[in-house]
């Protein structure tokens, strides 16, 4: 595989983008990423933040430290992954995370790669989605898109603007891709407006390190109180209210998550004031 490095946008020309590589190298080195050229995209990719405008290259490390950034977004990328893992991992690469369904992982011919099956539904599914499950019932993992969903945050890519929320879709038969980025299309930089209140809350299976069972986001933007959540659906999934839980489909072993969902909405709401 060849590999390039462009230091300006008009060099971009196809291939697979690399930032920090916690994501794609895992996938490519396991044959679920194939190309025959990897572009590394450090030097096209802004970096830092100004004003509410943040560069999809800024790490996790950089913006759990950065006073300018919410407290919902610094507390998802508190918690997410290790000290290790923060400090390579990109904010675009984040937003662009694949899910981390053992039977997507371990390359069974499920929906998301073109199969007509669901493996999760009929198989062990403890982790999996609580919402839009009938096609393809991953969970997306990404505790930073929920905090930055809550945030009502937009995105400046190499082609467009577009809110955050517009970058994600549910899978189904016509499209299974769960982002809408055409190909050759580059996210660079993410802006968030002011906000008075934010927090994250996460729930997981160990104290640190670990992808959300559940995390909950909430923000208090323009007097609007909005609620994200991260782990309980293929894409990121906002709340239109606490009641629109009631609306979950858990699959006989993913019913636990709906209470506890209750619970850490309940106490981001609390924490709002």
């Amino acid at each position: 595989m060849e590999l390039t490095r462009p230091s300006d946008v008009a060099e971009l020309d196809g291939g697979i983008f690399v930032h920090g590589g916690t994501e794609v190298v895992p996938l490519v080195r396991d044959g679920i990423l194939s190309g025959e050229k990897l572009v590394d995209v450090r030097r096209v990719v802004p970096r830092g933040v100004d004003n509410g405008v943040i560069g999809a290259g800024t790490t996790l490390a950089e913006l759990e430290v950065d006073p300018q950034i919410p407290d919902a977004l610094r507390e998802a990328c508190r918690l997410a992954v290790s000290p290790q893992l923060r400090n390579m991992g990109s904010l675009g690469g984040n937003l662009l995370q694949a899910t981390r369904c053992w039977y997507w992982r371990l390359k069974y011919p499920c929906r998301l790669h073109g199969g007509d099956r669901c493996h999760a539904r009929e198989g062990e599914h403890r982790e999996h989605a609580i919402f839009a499950n009938d096609f393809c019932a991953s969970a997306h993992p990404s505790d930073v898109a929920a905090a930055l969903l809550a945030l009502d945050a937009r995105l400046r890519t190499t082609r467009r603007e577009l809110a955050l929320v517009e970058l994600y879709r549910v899978p189904d038969e016509t499209d299974r891709d769960v982002v809408r980025l055409e190909p050759g299309e580059l996210i660079l930089d993410v802006h968030v407006p002011a906000v008075e209140a934010s927090v994250y809350l996460k729930a997981m299976d160990r104290k640190k390190w670990s992808f959300p069972q559940v995390g909950v986001a909430a923000a208090r933007v323009d007097g609007d109180v909005r609620i994200a959540l991260a782990g309980v659906a293929p894409v990121p999934w906002l709340l239109d209210s606490p009641d629109a839980l009631d609306a979950a489909t858990p699959l006989p072993r993913t019913e636990w998550k709906v209470p506890v969902a209750r619970a850490l909405v309940a106490r981001a709401l609390a924490a709002l004031g």
